[in-house]
């Protein structure tokens, strides 16, 4: 067996100085030939969950992994199938496994504490379930903070009908990032000092640079307005590559995970944002991105340079290299703070050169969603704008006339919500931060169009509104500022098809996940647009999904920032008779 594919030599190798060797797996279609035990295929599938030493960035330490590799093994089963996979677990703490955005009934969600125990220490779960769609998907744990240090792996879902985008090859490209910390220890740290990575904080020197370009007056104003929020427009990311090495298929950018072409073969890429904190923006320096599916679901094909992809959601990419030359795929943390890669070539060993990470973006006062409106003619911050009290009573100031945006009692004055938004947007047109007038064509939300209407054509008949809330430096998160430990659950009537507005009332962004049921995404008017299984809501902007209760059970819904979960943001939404 050729040593790439010897599981026990690639846990002991990873992260080590491989002098610029390649790692390739075989397109994810050859499962008959020798050399693929990353690939499970058939309706019977059996795991297991244990502790493996693993050594990423030169020291070894304890990895949680899936049949002993990290990731976990590729999942390849067929729509239409019954699979049933028995799943020991091999550690002394309960675990579990959640597959992410399939329709199952609910005890085979995998979520602890809702429709099911989680698997107890040295005993076994089997889970059993019809799979009714095709796709990309991925699984991993839903118990405690196993997930960051490393229990996930990929599902592909090949349709019953004939793939309209087959092609020579087809990868899986798995997002992560792995840091060496106990992930129980990561989170308390970020308790204790949530600012802990961000060590761009604006200096005397940016001041004075402003100052000259802006002038004083302005650049006073601006640095009293993020005084007032206690916050930084340099905190994109709660945790970054000070902390995090960023993986590709379980290997560092050095180690150079490498796909086969020949030129002029069609290649699917199917891009999985593994990662437990860390947005990625993704792009192949001198190839055409087409993007035919989102969270699994077939999309109307768009043509793109970049792209950007929040934790838990997925995207399927064609590519036709039609040169024999190496191409580099670049993923980028949204912060610039580190990123991975692997390679397309037409040989193992090929490698293209590496793009300079983009320069690190700033936040503004229209990322926070206040646009203007919370200043006023002076400059100066007014008594809503502080948002430091978010009592926000007799808010002033709102220059352009829109309506201010109203808040559940639940935020008032309340020491979890440190910010609230005044003018929310869709912003679905907007690329993101650090991704505008890049001189690259970068796919937005308002691009993707699901390529069948939505199986429930009904108008919703109730709305209810969430807002993403959260306190920053004391690192806890909810929605409507209650914590989910103290929240009651979203009681849904089974059948019915209702409206969720989420609101973003944080300085971070937040990929918002629900269990069981899928999120129609609406445009700025209204109308349907994209079905997902993941919606990405960005800081001072209101999206809207439609959601019909089509299964009953209780089942999570949750930010996919794993740490904002384990913080806070979490509710329980409970289809019943």
């Amino acid at each position: 067996m050729p040593a790439q594919h010897d599981p026990t030599r690639r846990r002991l190798l990873h992260g080590m100085a491989l002098g610029g060797a390649a790692v390739a797996l075989q397109p994810l279609w050859a499962l008959a030939s020798p050399g693929q035990p990353t690939v499970l295929a058939g309706t019977d599938v059996d795991l297991c969950i244990a502790r493996t030493p693993v050594n990423i960035t030169g020291k070894t330490v304890d990895a949680f992994t899936v049949n002993g590799s990290l990731p976990g093994p590729i999942l390849r089963w067929c729509e239409g199938d019954t699979v049933r996979i028995r799943v020991r677990n091999a550690l002394a703490e309960t675990s579990s496994i959640h597959w992410h955005g399939l329709l199952l009934p609910a005890n085979m969600d995998g979520v602890p504490g809702m429709s099911f125990d989680g698997i107890a220490p040295g005993g076994d779960y089997l889970y059993q379930f019809k799979l009714k769609q095709s796709g990309t998907y991925w699984y991993h744990s839903h118990s405690s903070l196993q997930e960051q240090a490393g229990l996930l792996g990929p599902i592909i879902i090949d349709p019953i009908a004939p793939d309209p985008w087959a092609c020579a090859h087809d990868y899986v490209v798995l997002l992560s990032d792995w840091t060496d910390l106990d992930p129980a220890r990561l989170f308390a740290r970020m308790k204790k000092r949530s600012d802990y990575d961000n060590t761009y904080k604006r200096t005397l020197g940016d001041f004075v640079r402003d100052a000259r370009a802006r002038g004083l007056r302005a650049t006073l104003a601006d640095r009293k307005a993020w005084g007032a929020m206690r916050m930084s427009p340099s905190d994109l990311a709660d945790v970054n590559g000070h902390t995090y090495t960023y993986l590709a298929n379980g290997h560092t950018a050095a180690q150079n995970w490498t796909g086969i072409f020949a030129p002029g073969e069609r290649v699917r890429l199917r891009f999985i944002n593994g990662a437990a904190m860390t947005f990625f923006d993704v792009r192949i320096p001198g190839l055409k991105l087409t993007v035919v599916a989102a969270d699994g679901q077939p999309i109307q094909p768009v043509e793109i340079d970049e792209f950007r992809i929040a934790p838990a959601e997925t995207y399927d990419v064609i590519v036709q290299p039609m040169d024999a030359v190496a191409y580099t795929v670049f993923a980028q943390a949204m912060d610039r703070s580190g990123y991975t890669r692997i390679t397309l070539a037409p040989h193992i060993g090929m490698q293209a050169a590496i793009p300079m990470p983009d320069k690190r973006p700033l936040l503004t006062m229209d990322d926070m969603g206040h646009d203007g409106h919370a200043m006023d003619k002076a400059g100066e911050m007014t008594c809503g704008a502080a948002m430091g009290m978010p009592a926000m009573e007799g808010m002033a100031g709102m220059t352009h006339g829109s309506a201010m945006q109203t808040h559940p009692a639940s935020e008032t004055r309340n020491p979890d919500v440190d910010m609230q938004t005044m003018a929310p947007v869709p912003k679905l047109d907007d690329p993101g931060i650090g991704l505008r007038n890049n001189g690259r064509s970068v796919l937005r939300y308002a691009d993707l169009r699901s390529l069948h209407a939505p199986a429930d054509g009904r108008e919703p008949s109730r709305t209810i509104e969430l807002h993403l809330t959260g306190n920053m430096e004391r690192f806890t998160w909810g929605f409507d500022g209650i914590r989910f430990g103290d929240a009651a659950p979203i009681r849904l009537k089974y059948g019915e098809r209702m409206r969720l507005v989420l609101i973003n009332d944080t300085m971070m962004e937040h990929p918002i996940h629900l269990h069981g049921l899928w999120s129609d995404l609406e445009d700025a008017h209204g109308q349907f647009l994209v079905r997902k299984h993941t919606v990405s809501i960005p800081p001072g902007s209101k999206r809207s999904i439609r959601v019909t209760a089509d299964a009953l059970g209780r089942w999570a819904f949750h930010c996919h920032m794993l740490l904002h979960m384990e913080g806070g943001m979490m509710r329980e939404m409970r289809v019943e008779e």
